[in-house]
């Protein structure tokens, strides 16, 4: 879930310290920097290949799912702005994970 996050706090090039924090709530500092680290070396079609092995993986059921977008979204909405590219985030994640 964290790599997801921190995937999608990645959609406009900028991550707020907002996100930042939001993403902190469900994952130690150590394992943020460890994930981000993994995040930064790894391209889009692996970053994408990840998210969807281990939805797979973890038998992510649909009501899961359904709360996993509802994450993504407030935490696109956690800087108080709700841009294009994160909207094409959310558009490409939804169809990639639903």
């Amino acid at each position: 879930k964290a790599y997801l996050m921190l995937y999608a706090a990645s959609a406009n090039f900028f991550e707020s310290k907002d996100e930042t924090d939001l993403v902190h709530k469900i994952v130690s500092d150590a394992d943020y920097k460890m994930i981000h680290r993994e995040l930064e070396k790894d391209n889009d079609y692996q970053s994408i290949q990840k998210i969807l092995y281990n939805i797979e993986k973890f038998n992510y059921s649909k009501g899961q799912l359904h709360e996993l977008m509802a994450d993504i979204k407030t935490l696109f909405y956690a800087d108080g702005e709700f841009d294009i590219q994160e909207e094409n985030m959310l558009r490409a994640l939804k169809k990639l994970i639903n």
